[in-house]
């Protein structure tokens, strides 16, 4: 599978800091990439050198097999986390005046199809929910037919069922051929959409691969959760991962069994305790160290 994207040896010095660490990473054409980190670590000012919003200190950007330019400008498509909409323009009259910025244009109505808009195009952009704006910016960032999208935070503040419309409207626009790149804090969401994550700490990638793949090889088996103050004994004899995150004791263990018999003879109860799958939130707590939202 050929590359869509490479950012080769990006590097952006702030007075005293360095934000993007001499980062090099490629996105195969068709996939959905998530980058991921906590506040501070790069991703942003990572995507918007690969946007043409930031200049790098040094390094470059291609993009299918040539240096970023005018191709690139006019095939990439961006839904900023935060975007100004005109007052006393419908959703219409929004989509129209941002196509025509583009040589390269897609069907409106294609469009406003995909992104379930027949119903707002003659409402005020002040008069949109906030699924609704999501939705029309993503719509904006289609006007163009671009090749590669650029989603940052796209559902953040969105309702649970307005976050899971919005995944099925990526997962509908990546089967018919595009490039995601996106960033997100929720983890929930790059495990559901992303083909391949990368995970951004100190300017640097600190993990890359499937959600699946990096699971793998973190985590052995299952997790074993069960509050703090059910814990009566010492648990220095349980041999497996063992960590303590408000309040809650979380085992990592490929034997469940042996484990839970271990946890009943220094627990006062067991009917707290849950077992599941390692997830993506466990990955990236595990090797950044910071909450979500630090």
């Amino acid at each position: 599978m050929r590359s869509a994207l490479e950012a080769r040896n990006l590097v952006k010095k702030y007075p005293g800091v360095v934000a993007v660490d001499d980062l090099s990473f490629a996105v195969s054409e068709g996939i959905c990439f998530g980058l991921l980190g906590p506040n501070g670590a790069g991703k942003t000012t990572t995507v918007e050198i690969i946007e043409g919003v930031t200049q790098a200190t040094s390094g470059e950007v291609w993009y299918f097999g040539e240096p970023a330019g005018e191709r690139f400008r006019e095939e990439a498509g961006i839904q900023f986390q935060n975007t100004a909409l005109q007052d006393h323009v419908t959703v219409k009259e929004t989509l129209q005046m941002f196509r025509s910025l583009y040589d390269r244009k897609a069907d409106l109505n294609t469009i406003i199809e995909q992104c379930s808009l027949q119903e707002l195009l003659d409402r005020d952009n002040r008069k949109l929910s906030g699924g609704q704006r999501q939705r029309l910016f993503l719509a904006v960032a289609l006007v163009n037919r671009p090749r590669i999208i650029f989603l940052d935070e796209p559902t953040t503040g969105l309702d649970p069922q307005a976050r899971r419309n919005f995944w099925e409207l990526v997962q509908k626009i990546q089967s018919e051929g595009a490039t995601i790149i996106m960033t997100t804090h929720y983890m929930d969401e790059a495990q559901i959409l992303c083909n391949e994550i990368a995970i951004m700490d100190a300017g640097k990638i600190i993990a890359q691969g499937s959600p699946d793949e990096l699971l793998r090889k973190q985590y052995e088996g299952l997790i074993i959760e069960m509050p703090v103050e059910d814990i009566t004994g010492d648990l220095s004899s349980i041999e497996h991962k063992l960590i303590e995150t408000l309040g809650i004791i979380e085992i990592n263990t490929d034997d469940v069994s042996a484990s839970i018999t271990a946890l009943s003879a220094q627990a006062r109860n067991l009917n707290r305790i849950k077992i599941r799958q390692p997830n993506l939130e466990d990955l990236f707590l595990d090797l950044t160290g910071h909450s979500l939202r630090a």
